[in-house]
């Protein structure tokens, strides 16, 4: 990743270390590289390290950006709407913390506004930032949550993402059909189950 680019250390859940410059991550690259019993110098592999930096540019640009700036701008006219706000198939590509494998899938996120509501593309950018981090799926899951609880204070907020996960299909017990679901419920939506199970029926889920 470049090192002109700014990181906001708050945004971290632990600690920051320093970033290395951009030629010190490709030189990583090469190692590895290497290490896999590869020449890292040969015609096909010479420009690899440079794309494999541009790439983790884009799958993890989520370091440097905040979801509480993406939930900032907030409508107060409701006009009464006191209903499900619900987003439904919200793409997810992100890579777990324990192999920087790839997880995909999908994520549902409804709330229940109080006197504010959002743009709903905010709702979707908060849900791309977690993503672009390394992370557990749950974390995830727990993470958009309680932004939007911070952001919106609804009366309740519903999370439901259903993901595949490399590290179990091209390695380890290599089952490519098995999926991952994980939801996190806040207030009304965790002390309602009528309201929780309606929430599952209304993104096509049982």
């Amino acid at each position: 990743m470049s090192n002109e680019k700014s990181k906001k250390p708050a945004l971290q859940a632990v600690p920051s270390t320093p970033r290395p410059s951009r030629e010190a991550a490709m030189e990583a690259v090469r190692t590895l590289i290497a290490w896999a019993g590869d020449n890292p110098n040969r015609e096909g592999l010479k420009d690899t390290p440079k794309r494999v930096v541009g790439a983790y540019e884009e799958w993890f640009a989520g370091y440097d950006q905040d979801p509480a700036d993406a939930l900032s701008r907030v409508f107060e006219d409701v006009s009464g709407y006191d209903d499900m706000v619900i987003l439904r198939e919200i793409d997810v590509e992100s890579h777990c913390e324990h192999h920087i494998a790839p997880f995909i899938g999908k994520a549902y996120v409804a709330y229940l506004p109080t006197d504010r509501v959002v743009g709903i593309s905010k709702i979707v950018k908060v849900v791309e930032i977690f993503a672009k981090r390394l992370q557990t799926q749950e974390t995830m899951t727990a993470q958009i949550a309680k932004a939007i609880d911070d952001a919106l204070k609804p009366r309740g907020t519903a999370v439901f993402i259903d993901a595949k996960h490399e590290c179990m299909t091209t390695r380890g017990v290599h089952h490519p059909d098995v999926s991952t679901i994980t939801t996190q419920f806040t207030g009304e939506f965790k002390t309602n189950q009528a309201l929780q199970d309606r929430f599952i029926r209304m993104i096509g889920r049982t």
